[in-house]
C-alpha cells in the first residue's frame, strides 16, 4: 500500500515536522500533531446554513476543531497552512458504500472470485479501497454489507491507525429473506453451496429477523442493513418486489432500535419501502420506483432517501457480460431513479449522499455531485447531503459533518468555489482526518 499520498505530502511533513509526526513512512499509527494547526483559505463552507464564509479559517488541536472563522483565537505555537484560493469544507460522508469489494469489467471472473478469493486477500485489497476513498475526501462512510467480518476488521484496523481510511460504520451482513437479494446463494443449484442461515444474514420470519440482528450486533455491527426488495445485481428476483412481510421488517427494525442501531433498507419498489418506513426504518436506499404515497410517508416519518445513481453501472454491465436479466433490471431502475429523486426533492424528503461504491470504483463517487445538481439539487444542498445531512442520518451530528468548535477535525479543501462549480469536488487537494494530514497537493 502507498504510504505517501503524494510527494507534496512528504514536503509538508518535513516542513511542519514540529507538529506532524512521521506517519505513513513507518509502521507507527498516525496521531494528531502535538501543537495546534491553523488552516487558512479564501472561503469555507458552512454546512449548517449552506453558505460560504470568508475568509476560511479553522484551528485544530489534538484532533478537535477549537476555533472557526475570523474571531477564532490562534495559539502562539500554532503552525499555519495557507491553502490560498480554495474552499475549506467538512470531511465528506458517503452513507452507502461496500469497501470490502470492487466490481471489475468481467462478470464471470467476479463470480469466481467470490468463491476462490480468501477473506484475508479481500481484506488486504480493501485497504487499498479505503485509502482511495479517504484521499478522495470522504472521511466517514457507512458500509452496508460485507461477509466474513472483513468490514469489521477493516474498520478496526483504521481505528487503530494501522492503515489509512475513513471512519467506518459497518453492518457485518445485510439481512434479508431466503432467496432474496441478500441471500448469497440465490441463483445457484441447491447442491452448490451450503444453505445459509442468520450468520450469512438470511432469515425467515420475525423471530429469525431478530436473531439475525442480534448476531450482527454481537459481531460488531454499528448499523443494520436489510434488503426489503429485490435488487439489480441479483439473478432470481424482480427488482421492485417486496421481500419481507410487514411483521418481519417490524421485528428487524424494532430489535435494531432497541439495541441502539439505525436501519438502512435497500428498497427499489414502493410497497417494500412503505413496509420499511411504517416499521420505522431510518433510510431507504436506492428508491428507484417510489410512488408519491411512499415519498409522502417518508417525509411524514422522517426517513431519508439515499439516492444512488451508480453512474458507471450501464457501461460496466455492458462491458462485463452481465446476464440479460440483470441488464434489463438495471436499465429499468436507471430510467426511473432520477425522476424519483426530483419528486422527493419537491416533497422535502431528506436526501443523503450515498454512492454504492464498490459497484463503481471506490473514489469515483466524487463525480456524483454534478449528477445530483443536474437532477435538481443546488450545489449547497448537494454539499449538505454529504456533510451535515449525512451526519444527521448516521447519528453523528455531534461528532462530524460541520466545521464547528468541538467536532472532530475532519477538514478537506478544494480549489476554487464548489458553490459556483460543484465539479471542484472532483479535485480535493487537502484532507485532514481526525487532525492528521493525509493529503496535501496542488491537484
Amino acid at each position: 500500500m502507498r504510504r505517501l499520498a503524494s510527494s507534496s505530502l512528504l514536503a509538508l511533513a518535513l516542513a511542519l515536522s514540529s507538529w506532524l509526526t512521521p506517519t505513513f513512512v513507518a509502521a507507527e499509527p498516525p496521531r494528531p500533531p502535538k501543537t495546534p494547526l491553523v488552516l487558512k483559505a479564501a472561503r469555507m463552507f458552512d454546512a449548517t446554513t449552506g453558505a460560504n464564509v470568508s475568509p476560511g479559517l479553522v484551528v485544530v488541536d489534538k484532533g478537535v476543531i477549537t476555533g472557526v472563522g475570523a474571531r477564532a483565537v490562534i495559539p502562539a505555537n500554532a503552525t499555519t497552512v495557507d491553502l490560498g484560493d480554495a474552499t475549506l469544507l467538512p470531511g465528506l460522508i458517503d452513507v452507502h458504500t461496500h469497501l470490502t469489494g470492487e466490481a471489475s469489467n468481467d462478470w464471470k471472473a467476479d463470480e469466481l472470485d467470490g468463491f476462490k478469493m480468501a477473506p484475508a486477500e479481500r481484506g488486504i485489497r480493501a485497504t487499498v479501497y479505503a485509502e482511495r476513498t479517504l484521499l478522495a475526501g470522504f472521511t466517514t462512510v457507512r458500509d452496508v454489507g460485507s461477509s466474513d467480518l472483513v468490514d469489521v476488521g477493516l474498520r478496526n484496523a483504521i481505528d487503530a491507525g494501522v492503515i489509512l481510511g475513513p471512519r467506518m460504520l459497518v453492518a457485518v451482513n445485510a439481512i434479508g429473506s431466503r432467496g432474496g437479494h441478500c441471500d448469497p446463494t440465490a441463483g445457484y443449484t441447491p447442491d452448490t453451496l451450503q444453505e445459509p442461515g442468520i450468520e450469512a444474514g438470511v432469515a425467515d420470519g420475525p423471530d429469525q429477523m431478530r436473531a439475525a440482528v442480534r448476531y450482527a450486533v454481537k459481531h460488531g455491527a454499528d448499523v443494520i442493513k436489510t434488503c426489503a426488495s429485490g435488487g439489480v445485481l441479483s439473478l432470481r428476483d424482480k427488482v421492485d418486489s417486496p421481500q419481507l412481510t410487514q411483521a418481519e421488517v417490524n421485528a428487524l427494525v424494532d430489535e435494531a432500535h432497541d439495541l441502539g442501531l439505525k436501519v438502512a433498507a435497500h428498497a427499489h419498489g414502493s410497497e417494500a419501502a412503505k413496509r420499511a418506513v411504517r416499521a420505522g426504518v431510518d433510510s431507504i436506499e436506492h428508491g428507484s420506483f417510489l410512488d408519491d404515497e411512499a415519498l409522502d410517508l417518508m417525509k411524514r416519518r422522517g426517513s431519508a432517501l439515499v439516492y444512488t445513481p451508480v453512474l458507471c453501472l450501464r457501461d460496466r454491465l455492458k462491458a462485463s457480460g452481465a446476464p440479460p436479466q440483470v441488464v434489463d433490471k438495471a436499465n429499468a431502475a436507471i430510467a426511473k431513479m432520477a425522476g424519483t429523486m426530483r419528486r422527493a426533492l419537491a416533497k422535502g424528503v431528506l436526501i443523503a449522499f450515498g454512492s454504492d461504491a464498490g459497484v463503481c470504483p471506490h473514489g469515483s463517487q466524487v463525480k456524483q455531485f454534478a449528477d445530483m445538481v443536474q437532477r435538481g439539487m443546488t450545489p449547497a444542498a448537494v454539499l449538505r447531503s454529504a456533510t451535515s445531512g449525512a451526519a444527521k442520518l448516521l447519528g453523528l451530528e455531534g461528532k462530524v459533518g460541520a466545521l464547528r468548535v468541538g467536532l472532530r477535525a475532519d477538514v478537506i479543501a478544494v480549489p476554487g468555489d464548489p458553490l459556483r462549480d460543484v465539479t471542484r469536488l472532483e479535485h480535493v487537494s487537502f484532507v485532514l482526518r481526525d487532525g492528521v494530514v493525509v493529503r496535501h497537493s496542488g491537484s
